[in-house]
């Protein structure tokens, strides 16, 4: 007996101290994983914090129209600015010892290891939020072990180097709420159309339950199920003392408005606009050395919604059933602000920006450039042409051009530039540029920012160097503001993420492209597109649309094989439009060739509707005369064809005209007479009385 006695009593002390060994071996080995854990977390340091963020749109009056986001739409917001019932209901729901554990709840990890055992794979987790924002952080979402340890070495990491506020905010931000929703700001703003910082406690509920699973706790994916979790988490908050029973008992009954609709609304407003603010954007902060994509900007545009409205509602009107494209753009004459936008019929089927990115030969578009230089070299708006039918010669007599008109005719007689430019007559065009030669022409073109040819072909008269319309709006814009140089531009400021301000707009010195009296005369003559009287063996091209017409403008169409432009502007707005198709396809029906002026003049009576009508002011050394259009002289009562046209004082004519034959029976009426006295009587008078017998 004795000697098994002391057998079992060699036994238990061998296993004691196999068990203490062990029990030392394991404590070791514990404390050798967490100081290897620490030194690791020590050598890999503090884990990034940086994560992608929405920047925002504003209009020219600070109504927000949009946002740009590289791949999650996210708003950062600050802990502190949260609504305090968002953070107690996520903490409530997701991790209620958030604030007491060191990112691993023990407790939750060996249930969801039983559940795993027993259904032999990665079913249940155990995930606390500092665990749930490094995966949202580093990792995917799949269910393996391997993803797990990843996750956990990186909520360790997170824990060391950041405290808790630090962390809860990062999750607040990061979690996923569905419908491309990352963070409770963007959320909120999608939801229920507001700030999270004022989102009440029903509100804050409904979100916090979201992220389980949001395409099944999504109110807009199933109210029940979302409502029944809402519910659930107001039971979790008085639970934990968060709440009161009669708060919950008022939030369970707080009848939520959804605001996904009016939120998707807005962000149909100027995709196009906004595309090209975003580009303009990248090319300021790159000036300043800075990379647009850390994202959380702030653009305050210089959209105004009224004019976008406009310009769409006026496409939609006038836009002909095929595959017609469309571009439309408007500036502010004063400062050179784009206030609308549209690259296109459809956004959605083509974000294609036909406004800044199409470049196509802008027809006779580019005529009033060409006669601003040729006002520089002595012209005036009452320089005789012969536009009769003409073949030009150019490269030293190795080449020939002849240019035709679009109706297919010519004048017999000669015309005055001001009639020309009305009528929109191809043979002048070229006439002029042959006289005044390429050279002024280009420095011209050069002068308003627009592309030119080095070649010298006769052909440059009638705009066959390609130009986008953004620019060519913007060349003429320059024109409304009296040859002061303009510059479109979409941006008034720019400010990061933290509030503070890297960019303002500042208005250029001024610089003077072409003279006030040269952009004046110019801006006169282009008025007399909407004049009948010009019309003659062609139509002047405006009048098509002036019954339609209520006020000042000066304009010019301009036809292509494959393009249709009008570009003008009233004394404070210049917009332009272009038609054609993607592909260049020929236009062919009259609807192709009509609806740019169609939707041009409907835009500009929408957005002048209601104000004043302005005129034009006139420069000093500018005279406004009128004058016989067909002789070019002073007009008299015997001058049936009058217009006032303004020109420098130095080119107003002094003679008057008298288009008086003396057999004309016209003149006489149907009976001849006799009397010297009534001879006298009937002869034509000048303006001021004196008979021109």
């Amino acid at each position: 007996m004795k000697r098994r006695e002391l057998i079992r009593k060699k036994q238990r002390l061998k296993w004691g101290k196999t068990a203490l060994l062990l029990t030392i071996g394991a404590i070791c080995a514990v404390a050798v994983s967490f100081i290897s854990l620490r030194i690791y977390a020590q050598v890999a340091g503090a884990p990034p914090l940086t994560v992608p963020k929405a920047s925002i749109f504003l209009d020219s009056q600070n109504n927000e129209i949009g946002d740009y986001f590289t791949e999650e739409r996210r708003y950062w917001v600050e802990l502190d600015k949260l609504s305090p019932y968002l953070i107690d209901a996520t903490i409530a729901v997701e991790d209620k010892d958030f604030y007491e554990h060191g990112g691993f709840d023990y407790s939750r990890i060996a249930s969801a290891l039983l559940a795993d055992i027993k259904a032999g794979s990665k079913v249940q987790g155990a995930s606390t939020l500092t665990q749930q924002y490094a995966r949202n952080l580093y990792l995917t979402h799949e269910k393996t072990w391997t993803r797990k340890i990843n996750e956990a070495l990186y909520a360790y990491r997170l824990e060391v180097f950041y405290d808790k506020d630090e962390i809860l905010e990062g999750y607040l931000n990061t979690v996923y709420y569905g419908h491309g929703m990352y963070g409770v700001e963007a959320a909120s703003r999608y939801f229920f159309g507001k700030s999270s910082t004022d989102l009440t406690l029903a509100e804050a509920a409904m979100l916090a339950g979201i992220p389980k699973g949001p395409s099944i706790y999504s109110p807009n994916a199933n109210i029940e199920k979302a409502t029944n979790r809402q519910r659930l988490i107001l039971g979790l908050m008085e639970e934990q003392g968060k709440i009161s029973k009669e708060e919950q008992e008022r939030a369970k009954n707080e009848q939520l408005v959804y605001k996904s609709d009016e939120w998707l609304a807005t962000k149909s407003i100027a995709p196009y606009f906004l595309d090209a603010v975003w580009n303009e954007a990248t090319e300021i902060l790159k000036s300043k050395n800075i990379n647009i994509s850390e994202g959380g900007w702030t653009i305050q545009t210089t959209l105004n919604q009224a004019h976008q409205k406009a310009a769409e509602e006026a496409i939609a009107k006038n836009m002909p059933d095929n595959e017609l494209q469309v571009g439309l753009v408007s500036m502010d004459v004063e400062k050179g602000y784009v206030t609308a936008l549209v690259g296109g019929r459809d956004y959605s089927t083509s974000s294609y920006n036909r406004v800044t990115l199409t470049e196509r030969q802008p027809g006779s578009v580019i005529k009033p450039l060409l006669y601003a230089a040729a006002l520089e070299q002595g012209y005036s708006p009452l320089t005789f042409l012969d536009v009769s039918a003409t073949t030009f010669t150019y490269d030293n007599g190795r080449a020939s051009y002849t240019p035709q008109n679009v109706n297919g005719k010519f004048a017999e007689h000669d015309i005055t530039l001001a009639q020309a430019l009305a009528i929109s007559d191809n043979i002048y065009a070229v006439k002029t540029l042959q006289d005044i030669g390429y050279k002024p022409f280009r420095e011209t073109l050069q002068r308003f920012n627009l592309n030119y040819s080095d070649k010298n072909t006769p052909s440059m008269a009638l705009g066959t160097t390609e130009s986008s319309l953004f620019d060519l709006t913007n060349a003429y814009n320059i024109l409304a503001a009296n040859g002061e140089e303009r510059q479109g531009t979409m941006i008034l400021s720019i400010k990061n993420a933290k509030g503070e301000t890297v960019y303002k707009h500042k208005p250029p010195k001024s610089k003077t492209v072409i003279s006030a009296e040269d952009a004046f005369v110019l801006t006169d003559m282009m008025t007399g597109i909407f004049d009948p009287v010009y019309s003659d063996y062609s139509a002047a091209t405006g009048v098509s649309i002036r019954s339609r017409i209520t006020r000042t403008y000066a304009a010019k169409s301009g036809t292509t094989n494959s393009d249709q432009w009008m570009i003008g502007y009233s004394p404070n707005l210049t917009t332009g439009v272009w038609n054609g198709y993607d592909q260049g396809k020929t236009l062919s029906v009259k609807e192709d060739m009509a609806a740019s002026k169609q939707v041009w003049v409907d835009f500009m009576e929408a957005v002048h509707s209601g104000q004043k009508n302005e005129t034009f002011d006139v420069p000093k050394g500018v005279q406004g005369v009128v004058i016989d259009i067909e002789t070019g002289k002073l007009a008299t009562d015997a001058c049936p064809k009058q217009r006032l046209i303004y020109m420098k004082k130095e080119d107003v004519p002094v003679e008057k005209c008298s288009n008086f034959n003396i057999f004309d029976s016209s003149t006489w009426g149907d009976k001849w007479s006799d009397s010297w006295d009534e001879l006298f009587r009937r002869f034509p008078k000048d303006s001021s009385g004196t008979n021109l017998w």
